[in-house]
């Protein structure tokens, strides 16, 4: 059965329509009319798929909507550079925040540390780094570095020259932030040109409390043990979100539809779990997993979670620490004919986060782990688009994972704690 589920999500036809019905939502960055037209759309599918609404998870949260955002250079001829403010950063007011530039190079802990004299009362300058990697520095930590030691000021300029800014969550919180933006590296270039230079940063933003839904379906099996499959819905606004993470939710769409005729005959359900909010610090899969009861989360023996699974050939089980999971996933994709590498250290950079700190066994599926020169790079970028995702890659990455869903449900027993 389960090879027969697995050639029927490789040869999906829903699979690219619904990737290309994704993008044309735009970007789906949260409170947008692009996320409530992607979250409708899901809706719809999920629906015809289990044939019965999906429960939707209401999620209570402090909204932030951008507004625009300005960068000048005020020392020797004025110039101006186009700038994308960070998730979450708090605003400037109309005057804004005029401070020198210290450019501190990549961002370290330890380049930091050698300039923290230096930083107080300045715009930090860092560089955005490859996203998947073992030795990657998020955005995040240097933000809190720069907040720790007194900056005014936070700007990340992108890595991949010629692709425009990069964007992403700040880190800033309602009680303690400082005004971040990130630049092209073509604007890193000119800020550093003729000595330290004196910068004008104007940011404006507004919070609002609002509610968003996370969206579940339940396709049950013989017992009350679940299978998650889960995929985030929020993306950016520069581009289409296409790797990250239309990809996902395609494809897990593609494995729930091939699966739903099969579930009367598995031991274990399926659970679709489709999370927003995903880029302000995985906020949505958290009140879904906190509000869990501890025997709710007994029941769920895995967490699939897909983020970012084309763009490159080669895909990577991040498995958080549960060395059992890591082995069952690798001979699973292995006797199936998949190559699957593994990366064992629990990393917070998806949904599959929320379940491994609850102690559920959790992994993410994620394209082009350590590949620096793959179109990963792109992602929260201008150039997130469809263009970068391979069909065949994208196609065996929904066969992969069907492999992965397939058994886990089937098995007659399955504990990978």
């Amino acid at each position: 059965m389960s090879a027969e589920i697995v050639a029927a999500a490789r040869g999906s036809n829903s699979l690219l329509p619904d990737f290309d019905a994704i993008c044309d939502t735009g970007g789906r960055f949260a409170g947008t009319e692009s996320e409530a037209a992607a979250r409708n759309y899901l809706k719809r599918r999920l629906a015809e798929i289990g044939r019965r609404q999906p429960f939707a998870h209401e999620v209570d949260y402090l909204g932030w909507t951008r507004g625009p955002a300005k960068l000048e250079r005020l020392d020797g001829a004025a110039q101006s550079f186009d700038c994308v403010s960070l998730v979450r950063s708090p605003k400037t007011g109309a005057a804004g925040l005029t401070a020198e530039l210290l450019d501190l190079g990549r961002g370290t802990e330890a380049d930091f540390d050698a300039h923290a004299a230096d930083i107080p009362g300045k715009i930090v300058m860092v560089r955005h780094e490859y996203m998947f990697s073992p030795v990657t520095i998020h955005r995040r930590r240097k933000y809190q570095w720069a907040l720790e030691r007194g900056a005014a000021g936070f700007l990340i300029a992108c890595h991949v020259p010629g692709a425009g800014p990069v964007t992403g969550s700040s880190g800033a919180t309602p009680e303690r932030g400082i005004p971040a933006a990130g630049i092209s590296a073509e604007t890193a270039a000119a800020l550093t040109q003729n000595g330290p230079a004196k910068l004008r940063l104007t940011i404006d933003a507004t919070e609002t409390k609002t509610t968003t839904e996370n969206l579940i379906l339940d396709l049950p099996g013989k017992t009350p043990e679940w299978v998650v499959l889960s995929a985030h819905i929020d993306g950016h606004h520069l581009a289409e979100s296409a790797m990250d993470n239309a990809t996902g939710l395609a494809a897990a769409l593609a494995v729930a539809e091939v699966m739903a005729p099969h579930m009367h005959k598995m031991a274990r359900g399926l659970r679709v779990g489709f999370f927003t909010i995903e880029e302000w610090a995985l906020a949505g899969s958290a009140a879904y997993v906190d509000g869990l009861s501890e025997a709710e989360r007994d029941t769920i023996k895995i967490d699939v979670n897909l983020d970012t699974i084309a763009g490159s050939p080669n895909l990577t089980a991040l498995t958080s620490n549960f060395a059992k999971m890591e082995s069952w996933l690798q001979a699973t994709a292995a006797g199936h004919g998949f190559s699957l590498g593994a990366h064992r250290p629990l990393m917070a950079n998806s949904d599959h986060y929320n379940f491994a700190r609850h102690g559920i066994p959790a992994t993410r599926l994620v394209a082009g782990f350590d590949e620096r020169d793959s179109d990963i790079k792109y992602v929260l970028t201008p150039d997130d688009t469809r263009a970068r995702i391979r069909e065949q890659d994208f196609r065996n990455a929904t066969a992969l994972t069907a492999a992965l869903v397939a058994e886990a449900c089937s098995l007659e027993t399955l504990e990978l704690r």
